[in-house]
C-alpha cells in the first residue's frame, strides 16, 4: 500500500497531462501530493524532511507555473530538489563530519560506520546524477518527452533502492534463534 502512496501523484500527472496539458497536470500533481502527504501523516503521524520539501517545492513550482504559465518551473523542481538534497548530504558529512543518513535512519537499521559513509557517499552521488539527468532532459527535450522521462525514469529510484538492498542486506544483524 505505501508503494502506492509514493506513486500515485506522478501516476495521476502522467494522466492529467495526457488528457488535458502540463497546467492541468501540474494543478492535479500539486493536489495529489497534498493528499500523499496527508496519508503519510496519517499513517506515520509525521512528515520527514525529505516529504517536507517535496511538498514545498511541488507547491512552489507548481504554483509558478501555473500563475506565470511556464512549464520551466514545474520541469526544473526535481533537478532542484535532488541537487539541494545532494548538496546536504555531502555538506553535512564533509563540513560537518555528519552522516545524515544515519542520523535519520539509524535508529531503524544497525549498520557499521563504513556502510552508512558508503551508503551516504552513494546517495550523494545518485541525487546530483538525477538532478544533472533532469536537467538534461528539460534542456534538450520536449515537455512531452520530459513527462514521459518522469514516468519511465522512476526505473532509477528503483534500480537504485533495490542495489541498497542488496548492499546492506548482508550487514544486518538478524535476529538470533530462541535457545
Amino acid at each position: 500500500m505505501k508503494i502506492l502512496i509514493d506513486f500515485f501523484p506522478i501516476l495521476l500527472f502522467f494522466g492529467a497531462y495526457k488528457l488535458y496539458g502540463i497546467y492541468v497536470g501540474t494543478a492535479v500533481l500539486m493536489a495529489a501530493t497534498v493528499v500523499q502527504m496527508g496519508l503519510i501523516y496519517a499513517i506515520d503521524r509525521r512528515l520527514q524532511t525529505m516529504h517536507k520539501a517535496t511538498l514545498v517545492l511541488i507547491l512552489l513550482f507548481g504554483t509558478l507555473t501555473l500563475v506565470l504559465q511556464d512549464d520551466r518551473f514545474i520541469k526544473w523542481k526535481p533537478t532542484v530538489l535532488y541537487g539541494a538534497m545532494s548538496l546536504a548530504l555531502a555538506i553535512a558529512l564533509w563540513a560537518f563530519r555528519k552522516n545524515f543518513l544515519k542520523m535519520l535512519l539509524g535508529s531503524q537499521l544497525v549498520l557499521p560506520d563504513a556502510v552508512w559513509l558508503r551508503l551516504n557517499i552513494a546517495w550523494i552521488v545518485y541525487c546530483a546524477f538525477m538532478s544533472a539527468v533532469n536537467a538534461y532532459v528539460v534542456m534538450n527535450f520536449s515537455t512531452e518527452a520530459w513527462v514521459d522521462f518522469k514516468l519511465w525514469g522512476y526505473v532509477f529510484p528503483l534500480v537504485f533502492l533495490v542495489g541498497q538492498g542488496f548492499y546492506i542486506a548482508p550487514h544486518l544483524k538478524g535476529d538470533e534463534p530462541a535457545a
